[in-house]
This record gives C-alpha cells, sequence and structure tokens, in this order.
C-alpha cells in the first residue's frame, strides 16, 4: 500500500475534535423491531470492515450468518488478457463498415470471458440453540451510535438478552448473553458452513471443552467461465475459532457442539483469518485469540465503540420527526410505503448507509462488493464482485462528503491492484501502453472483460471513472502528498492508455471507439438492437474528465512534460461527450439512434452530470437537456432498481430540484427498501444504500470549483433541520441549521486554509480562511443582494 493513512492523522484529529466538540447529549440512534427475523434481509448487520454478521435475533433457535471479505473461490491465474491488438483493428473495421451487429459478435467472441460464476460467498453460520423458549415483550435492535445488535426478551420472569458487535480493535465478532433467571439459560453452539453442491466445504471440531473449530476452503463447483462449466475446487482458506467464556453453569461437548446449561453470562468469541491475508492464518486466529485474553470483555466493547464513534460521530442529521421512534421501522416503513411523510427515517438512512460504509470498509480491508460485506450465498446473485460500472463507485459516493475518507481508502487500494494487472491488459490484448480496467472484477483484481453479450461488459471505462475517486479523495482532503505518491501514477496509467486508444475522425476529433452504453442498446439501421458503436457519451465524457483532471494534478504538482503536452493536445481536440440532438436531450451515443429500452436503468450518458461536474446551471443548454433526458427516462418507466432510484436522487439534487429530490426518496423507500433498511435491486444489493446518503448529502450541500452551495435542493418537507460535520471540496467541514426552510446559520470551518464563495440561493459572499479558522454566517443570507 503506497499511501498510507498516517497522511490523514492531522486531519483526523481536527475532525475528531470538531465531531466532538459539537455533538450533543442526543437519544440513541437505532432502527428497532418488535419480532425477531425469519429471513435474511430482515437481520441486522455487523461488521468491522473485514469480518462481519447478520444477526437474526431468534430466541429458540438463534442465526448468526457470518461473513469475510475475502470469501472468493479461484485465484489470480485466469491470465490477464484475451485477443490481439488485430483483434481490435478487425472490430473497428466492422464499425467503420457499419457491420455493428458482426461487431457485436466479435467483440465477445474475441475479447471476453464471456459469462462468469466465481463468486463472493458465506463464510458460515453460528447457531445458538435455546430450545423452545416462550419470548414475552421481545425487542431487537440495531443502535448506529455503538455499531451493536441487541435482542432482548422475558421468558417468564426472567429478561434474557443477547448483544452482538464486530470490534475492528481486536478483530473479533462478539457474542454477549445474559440472564436474570435464577437457574441461567440452556444452549448449544454450533458452527457450520453450506455444502457446495453436496460437497462440504469445511471440516468442524471441539478442540478443547470451550471452543470450537471451523475450517475450510472456498470452492465453486458451478464455476462457469466462457460460460462453459468451470468447477473450482480450490480458492482461499479459512480458519474461524470461537471460545465461549461462561459465568455460573456447565460446559460440556457433545460431537461438533458445545452445550451450555444453567449458565448466567457467556461471553462468545469468534476470530477468522484467511490465507488472503495471512500465510499463516491459523496462527493470526492464535494472535487475536491470545490479546482476546489479555483484555476484558468491557475493555473489548468500549474499545469497540471508541474506535467506531470516531468515525460515525462526525455528521449529525435531524430533520424533525422523531417522535416516531416509538413505532417499530418496519411499521414505520410501512406507513411510508403507504403515503405518509417520515423525515426522520429519510435521516436515519442516511446515517444507516454511513454505518454500513464503516462496517465493510476500513483501511486494510477489501472494499464494499455489490452486497457490501453482507452475502448468504455460494453462488451469489451478480457473484457479489465488484461492478464497476456504477455499483462499485456508488458504494464509495458517500465517503468524502459523509466524512469517511478513511473508509474510502480500500477502494483506492484496491485500484492499484487493478492497474498492476490491467497494463498488461492494456500490453497484451490492444498493444497500447497504459492499463485498461474493464467493467466488472473480483478479489483477484481481474481487468479482462467479462460479458456474454456486448451490452452488459465491453466497456473499456472501469479506470476511467474510478480515476474520478482518486481525484475526489483529493479535492476532499487537500493531500498532495496522496496526490503525488497514489493518485497521480493512476490517473497517468489510465490517460496513457486512453492516449494511445484515442481515434481522430475525419474532422480531426479524437474519439473512442468501439463503445457501448453500459448495458443498453440502440436499435440499428436495420430495426435490430445493437450495442457496439463509433462513440458513446458515457466514454468521452470520461475521457475527458480524466483529462481534465491530470492537467489539474500536474499544474499542483508542477509536472511540464512530453505526457502533460500529449494530454493537453488530445484534450483540445476531444470530439464532445454532450451532444444536444434534435430533440433536445443529449446523446448517449454517436448517433441519434432510438433506445431499444426507452425506460433503461442506466443513465450513462448524464455522467457529466452526476457524478461528474461537467453540466451545471452555469451550462444552461446542457442543464435543460439533461432535464429532458431524465424525464424522457422516467416517462417510460425508468429507475426500476434501487441503485438507479438511489442515483435520480443524486441527479435531481444536482438539477436543483427538491420537489424531484423528495419524490425519488419517497419511491426508493416505497419501493427498494427491504424491512432491515438494506437497498432491493431486487434482490439485496447495497449501493443503493450508499447512493441514497450520498443523495441526502447532495441535496443539503454542493461543492465545485471553490464555490460552497448550501441547501441546493431542501425538499419542503424537511422544513426545520440541521445537519454537522458535512465535508466539502477544498478541505472543509461545514454545519447548517435551517428554520422554516431557510437558512438559520452556517458555520465553515477550514483545515487547510483556502479562498472561496458560499452560495445560497441568489447570493454569493466570498471567504478568505486560514487553516483551523471557523467562520459563521447567520440568517443575513437570506437577504437579497
Amino acid at each position: 500500500m503506497k499511501y498510507k493513512i498516517q497522511a490523514l492523522l492531522l486531519l483526523t484529529t481536527i475532525l475528531i475534535f470538531f465531531a466532538c466538540s459539537k455533538m450533543e447529549e442526543q437519544p440513541e440512534l437505532k432502527i428497532w423491531y418488535n419480532q425477531p427475523a425469519t429471513d435474511w434481509n430482515h437481520a441486522l448487520p455487523v461488521g468491522n470492515g473485514r469480518l462481519g454478521a447478520m444477526v437474526f435475533g431468534d430466541p429458540n433457535h438463534e442465526r448468526i450468518q457470518l461473513n469475510e471479505d475475502s470469501m472468493w473461490p479461484g485465484g489470480p491465474d485466469w491470465g490477464n488478457s484475451k485477443g490481439t491488438p488485430e483483434d481490435l483493428e478487425y472490430i473497428r473495421r466492422l464499425l467503420d463498415e457499419e457491420k455493428v451487429h458482426e461487431a457485436d459478435r466479435g467483440i465477445v467472441d474475441r475479447f471476453s470471458y464471456k459469462s462468469i460464476v466465481r463468486s463472493h460467498q458465506t463464510m458460515g453460520d453460528l447457531f445458538i440453540d435455546f430450545g423452545n423458549q416462550k419470548a414475552m415483550n421481545y425487542r431487537r435492535w440495531l443502535s448506529l451510535d455503538s455499531a451493536m445488535v441487541t435482542a432482548q426478551y422475558r421468558v417468564g420472569d426472567a429478561l434474557v438478552r443477547e448483544r452482538v458487535f464486530a470490534s475492528k480493535p481486536d478483530n473479533v465478532l462478539v457474542v454477549e448473553l445474559s440472564t436474570s433467571a435464577e437457574t441461567g439459560i440452556d444452549f448449544t453452539l454450533t458452527l457450520t458452513r453450506p455444502d457446495d453442491e453436496g460437497v462440504p466445504t469445511v471440516t468442524v471440531s471441539v478442540p478443547s471443552s470451550n471452543e470450537i473449530l471451523m475450517q475450510g476452503e472456498v470452492t465453486q463447483r458451478k464455476g462457469v467461465r466462457e460460460s462453459k462449466p468451470f468447477p473450482l475446487d480450490y480458492g482461499v482458506k479459512f480458519e474461524i475459532r470461537l471460545q465461549v467464556e461462561q459465568e455460573g453453569g456447565t460446559i460440556t461437548t457433545k460431537d461438533h457442539t458445545l452445550v451450555l446449561s444453567g449458565v448466567h453470562h457467556a461471553i462468545i468469541y469468534l476470530v477468522a483469518n484467511t490465507s488472503f491475508y495471512h500465510d499463516d492464518y491459523s496462527a493470526e486466529n492464535e494472535r487475536n485469540l491470545r490479546a482476546l485474553s489479555n483484555n476484558s470483555f468491557s475493555g473489548i466493547l468500549r474499545d469497540h465503540v471508541y474506535d467506531y464513534q470516531q468515525l460515525f460521530h462526525r455528521v449529525e442529521l435531524d430533520l424533525g420527526g422523531s417522535t416516531l421512534d416509538s413505532i417499530p421501522t418496519d411499521k414505520r416503513l410501512a406507513r411510508v410505503k403507504n403515503g405518509s411523510d417520515d423525515p426522520d427515517l429519510i435521516a436515519k438512512m442516511f446515517q444507516y448507509g454511513r454505518y454500513l460504509l464503516i462496517s465493510s470498509s476500513r483501511p486494510g480491508t477489501n472494499p464494499a462488493n455489490l452486497q457490501g460485506l453482507w452475502n448468504e450465498h455460494i453462488n451469489a446473485p451478480w457473484n457479489a464482485d465488484y461492478h464497476l460500472n456504477i455499483n462499485l463507485q456508488m458504494n464509495y459516493w458517500p465517503a468524502e462528503v459523509a466524512n469517511l475518507s478513511e473508509c474510502h481508502q480500500p477502494l483506492l487500494d484496491y485500484i492499484d491492484r487493478l492497474i498492476i494487472r490491467g497494463k498488461e491488459t492494456a500490453k497484451l490484448q490492444y498493444g497500447m501502453n497504459g492499463a485498461v480496467i474493464h467493467h466488472a472484477s473480483d478479489l483477484w483484481a481481474a481487468p479482462w472483460m467479462r460479458a456474454a453479450q456486448p451490452y452488459w461488459g465491453s466497456w473499456v471505462h472501469g479506470g476511467g471513472w474510478l480515476m474520478q475517486h482518486m481525484w475526489e479523495h483529493y479535492r476532499f482532503t487537500q493531500d498532495t502528498l496522496f496526490l503525488k505518491d497514489q493518485a497521480w501514477p493512476a490517473m497517468k496509467s489510465i490517460a496513457t492508455f486512453y492516449l494511445d486508444w484515442l481515434v481522430k475522425d475525419e474532422s480531426g476529433q479524437w474519439f473512442s471507439y468501439p463503445e457501448t452504453s453500459p448495458e443498453n442498446s440502440y436499435i440499428a439501421t436495420n430495426g435490430e438492437p445493437a450495442a457496439t458503436a463509433k462513440g458513446s457519451a458515457m466514454g468521452q465524457q470520461i475521457i475527458s474528465e480524466v483529462f481534465d483532471h491530470v492537467i489539474r494534478a500536474s499544474d499542483i504538482l508542477g509536472i511540464d512534460d512530453p505526457f502533460t503536452k500529449a494530454v493537453l493536445q488530445k484534450k483540445r481536440l476531444l470530439r464532445s461527450g454532450t451532444v444536444i440532438g434534435e430533440d433536445g436531450r443529449l446523446l448517449e451515443w454517436d448517433n441519434p439512434y432510438l433506445e431499444a429500452e426507452e425506460g433503461h436503468r442506466h443513465m450513462s450518458h448524464l455522467y457529466a452530470l452526476h457524478p461528474g461536474n461537467a453540466i451545471t446551471p452555469q451550462t444552461p443548454g446542457l442543464f435543460e437537456a439533461a432535464k429532458k433526458s431524465l424525464k424522457y427516462r422516467l416517462d417510460h418507466g425508468g429507475a426500476g432498481t434501487g441503485w438507479s432510484r438511489a442515483w435520480l436522487i443524486n441527479f435531481s439534487a444536482r438539477l436543483l430540484d427538491p420537489k424531484a429530490v423528495s419524490v425519488n426518496i419517497a419511491l426508493f423507500l416505497q419501493k427498494s427498501t427491504a424491512d432491515n433498511l438494506f437497498d432491493m435491486h431486487p434482490p439485496f444489493q447495497i449501493d443503493g444504500n450508499f447512493g441514497f446518503t450520498a443523495g441526502v448529502a447532495e441535496a443539503l450541500l454542493q461543492s465545485q470549483n471553490d464555490v460552497i452551495h448550501v441547501l441546493p435542493a431542501l425538499p419542503k418537507e424537511w422544513e426545520t433541520g440541521h445537519i454537522k460535520g458535512l465535508r466539502a471540496r477544498g478541505g472543509y467541514v461545514v454545519d447548517i441549521s435551517w428554520e422554516n426552510n431557510k437558512l438559520n446559520e452556517l458555520i465553515l470551518t477550514s483545515l487547510r486554509g483556502r479562498l472561496g464563495t458560499i452560495r445560497y440561493g441568489a447570493k454569493e459572499v466570498s471567504f478568505e480562511m486560514k487553516a483551523g479558522e471557523r467562520i459563521h454566517f447567520g440568517p443575513e443570507l437570506n437577504k437579497k443582494k
């Protein structure tokens, strides 16, 4: 890892100081239920970035489904490329001859690994069998303040409580069980893991009277490669060790289980490590357990809460309506689905997204995948992998603005791994310099193309889009060491590929082809759907953005060399990716084709509106064209998936449309939210949760080009409220409060010291700040110029 988090220590210290100094004592922030989970999508998640669980809270047959982020089959052994530079020339020649359907077939046959099944997998299950208790006064909740799930109920006159948390400082999943019954409680502990097509995947043993050991290797008996069966009988090796400490009662072993009787208080420690992180993962488990033996449960809990709150408590959001906290969360969600407003549930969803990112992405872990960290399958939907045509990027949209910059680091480090292999792909597959990253990857940072159909993944811009995250991390933190040591080498690699990839058209402009627009198709001249084209809006927009960021970074770093000159030259003559058609909409491809699916979930031609920033109110023609493009998609049934609806929240905020923000937030909750508040694609896909959080932040604060835009798209339903601790580009912490839909107070803290402008409504105020300085603005910003 070239960039170490030590570079953020000063920033982090300042952030913690302001976060802690501002946070007033608040009621516990939680989501809660008055019944146990009966379905995985009702269970509640915990995680420490790498190790996680879904807690059902069943008082009779408790299931705690276990996850670890490196549980993948196979290895980095499928090569780096398929196809040759000659194949690229063949595809381009077909497109030049307008043989688009042949090009569609050729790009898949010659370059793609086609369908792939190589999935992130469950680590198994911990079952706690209490027998058949008659539980009364049941309540189950997830505390967003302490990152802990609790189930509490009465059996007769006795109170029984279960608490579960995943500690980052101690690398352990902890389950605490307690009862006030004089006779204690009886239960059996079992560790299991699903078979892989009838083949056992683990061995379980009981090495001592208070320990269960489960060891295995991740396999994929129904693996697929090149759209053909490709069984994988090897993968990441892993070991789970469970140890229990009890007060009162007895503990015995039976077969491969632990049987506890008459116990008043028990602590179950579960450590797990894999061969991905450690050559000797068994020894690492031993080290983890030995460290735990030198601490107490109260100390482990204290350290966990402290570590978590340094991140979570940086931001506070109040939209009013907390009186509804007396209603269980699933009932509140049902009210919203029936048309009621619930601003406080929106605030909880915002914070839930922050909780999920902290729990699934910490420095030193893998990035959050399609399901974050939480996955009960051997063969997960879409492999629970890394889709780079929006999904992985959306996972990290809230990282900077929601004041979780450290949680961005796993993605940034993963990008470095992708680029290493992507350089080989660029060279072998396309005969080009630099690095190329296609539309999906996995634990092994596989850079090759995977697409059974051309519109699914015959796309070369995964790396280009990821460069936005490198640049955004710099823009929010203003960390020039990061820019120099990690962002610049990555951006240079991707830009170098684009320099070789671009082709000059008849007018002398540079354009990208073959191109597709992610997962979408157009109607070719013969009336049939086609995917490949001689240019797409998104491809040109991404290349333009990469070149822009390289140019700006080179200015900051003082780099002036043949590479930067080449980027400047091609940027000047780059074909525009924002072309307005005769109907006033933005073109998605190089020509005004009809769409095969007019309400398609991807709105890729609007990349320049969001997450890019080339379309703004300062480009009024493009701004109006973006509005028309969105309206057309929605009029034809667009935004059917959860993540697509979350993208619409962000688009609406960028379009300064508070009504559309409110409508799309409501539709997200009504159509795409499970009882445990997971985003339902369907099925569960976590990107929508993160996109939701980013969208709420975008409605309250936007920052581009040294302009901090306050309350740019505040829904009228959020009449009075405040948010504390948001981050703005340029290195700022921002607190905002409002009453009657008008700004009441703005507090701006500069972490680096800069010149800038505050925009609120039609009013703009310039400022100059020193590092560490805070300035206040009051209701005077409501006054007209």
